[in-house]
């Protein structure tokens, strides 16, 4: 695919981006237009490497190994270098209901999996993704496909993040009338209320949602299912439905101190941010990093975009704890291709956070002990010591404490990130559905919950997980949902 020798003529470009101090003084998407003549460079790339480990959509050692929704991205890296763009998107949506959000916000593990990696750098394919989905818009390709006729069949969706959306779209295309239920002010879950505009713009978030309006499918925003509307309401009005609540249960920090005023779960700040730049009310205490002092805990991505939101807030100072060591530069012995590569990268927040300051935020092998409160109950300081990681007799890693290591950091607000525990429950028990760790109990592939004619799809059954794993579990459980009313199904 692509250019024969492409790998070995052209060298990997990256992304390009607009610079870190500029782009702190807005909230615009960072990253600028690519130019053409570049992707077509980088398409070419793309070897005709036999078996295209890229789309292969497993997962090793717990992590996703390729592209779980198994994009055809040979064909549109081939067509991108021929310059046929239009016949790209074609195959880009043979797969892919949202390319314009994987293209911003996905992983990339299918760059993690690409052959050329295992003689250089890999293939820009997210890069090459987003530019395909962004000028099908741009010149007008992308239109509403309404479908030509409806079966009679009604399905509900709760939950309007990407595996609702996901389900909710193939549903419709097969002729099944759709209705998503979203107890937020907005369609889209965490990409509209998780992920940080310089992101994903939530323009880009709006004009999906018009165009699935247009489609056909109706959204009832402000409606939470066991309060607002109950569960034997939604299965006398529909044949199935299907649970898409996500993973929004935040881990929490059992800590001396954790009641200090100043002390925020990470997605209540991000939400809080979004709702402040789309000038929509917030009800809640005002959270405001300018002119503080904020550590945030936990080295995701969840905690980068704490970084990112904070330094646009004009912060004074900002630090990232992460639990683990500094990542090797290339991978281990242990991480061998075609696994997601576990090195050091420099995220976007990262960037910006060391244009400001001078340095990395990230502090690593970092244990929080306590959080100390003045006599108002302001946070006021952090306390840390420094871990290290050694094996027990058993030859089982553990982290000890490095004796003389504490240190007392001064602190106005900490954001704590340390990922999800699951789904929150009532919405489960208001089903009566099963579940287990705080996961809907469906297994994958089939979807169905003890429930009849109930189904759960995405973090909400599988746990916190990549937007690529959301949209896969959205168009699989689709497809069973429309085996079960149907017989058979026109889903692929």
């Amino acid at each position: 695919m692509g250019k024969p020798t492409g790998f070995l003529e052209y060298p990997r470009e990256e992304t390009i981006e607009r610079k870190p101090l500029q782009r702190l003084k807005d909230w615009k998407e960072y990253t600028e237009k690519q130019p053409e003549d570049m992707l077509k460079r980088q398409a070419a790339r793309c070897m005709d490497c036999g078996t295209p480990f890229c789309h292969i959509g497993i997962e090793i050692n717990g992590a996703a190994s390729g592209c779980p929704i198994n994009n055809l991205i040979p064909e549109w890296n081939d067509l991108v270098y021929r310059g046929k763009w239009k016949e790209a998107l074609d195959r880009l949506l043979k797969t892919n209901n949202f390319p314009e959000f994987t293209g911003r916000v996905c992983p990339a593990p299918c760059e993690g999996s690409c052959t050329v990696e295992l003689a250089g750098p890999a293939v820009t394919i997210k890069n090459i993704e987003k530019a395909i989905i962004d000028k099908g818009f741009e010149n007008g390709w992308i239109q509403p496909r309404i479908p030509h006729k409806r079966t009679g069949k009604k399905i509900a969706i709760v939950g309007s993040g990407p595996a609702g959306l996901a389900a909710a779209d193939q549903l419709n295309q097969a002729g099944h009338s759709v209705t998503v239920y979203e107890r937020a002010d907005k369609v889209g879950g965490l990409l509209t209320y998780g992920i940080p505009n310089m992101k994903l713009d939530k323009d880009v978030v709006e004009r999906r949602v018009k165009l699935l309006r247009q489609e056909g499918i109706d959204f009832i925003l402000n409606t939470e299912v066991g309060k607002d509307i109950t569960s034997e309401e939604l299965k006398n009005q529909f044949d199935s439905i299907i649970l898409c609540t996500g993973a929004q249960k935040q881990r929490d920090l059992i800590l001396q101190g954790r009641e200090a005023e100043g002390v925020h779960f990470a997605m209540n700040y991000l939400t809080q941010a979004t709702k402040r730049l789309l000038n929509i009310e917030v009800s809640e205490p005002l959270i405001d990093a300018e002119g503080k002092h904020v550590i945030v805990i936990g080295g995701g991505d969840t905690g980068a975009d704490c970084v990112a939101t904070a330094l646009r807030q004009k912060c004074k100072s900002v630090v990232q704890f992460g639990k683990h060591p500094k990542l090797p530069d290339v991978r281990s012995d242990a991480n061998m291709w075609p696994e997601q590569p576990n090195i050091f990268t420099m995220d976007y927040a990262y960037e910006e956070a060391t244009a400001q300051y001078g340095h990395d935020p990230r502090e690593y092998s970092v244990q929080t002990k306590k959080l100390v409160s003045d006599q108002n109950g302001r946070l006021k300081e952090l306390h840390t010591v420094q871990m290290q990681r050694t094996s027990d007799d058993a030859g089982n890693l553990v982290f000890e404490e490095i004796p003389g290591s504490e240190k007392i950091w001064p602190a106005d607000l900490v954001f704590i990130a340390i990922g999800f525990e699951g789904t929150e429950l009532p919405v489960l028990k208001e089903f009566g559905v099963e579940h287990k760790n705080n996961k809907v109990d469906a297994k994958h592939g089939d979807y169905r919950t003890n429930i009849d004619g109930v189904f759960a799809a995405g973090d909400s059954r599988r746990g916190q997980s990549l937007i690529v794993w959301a949209i896969q579990e959205g168009r699989d459980c689709a497809r069973q949902v429309d085996l079960s009313l149907m017989g058979s199904t026109v889903l692929p």
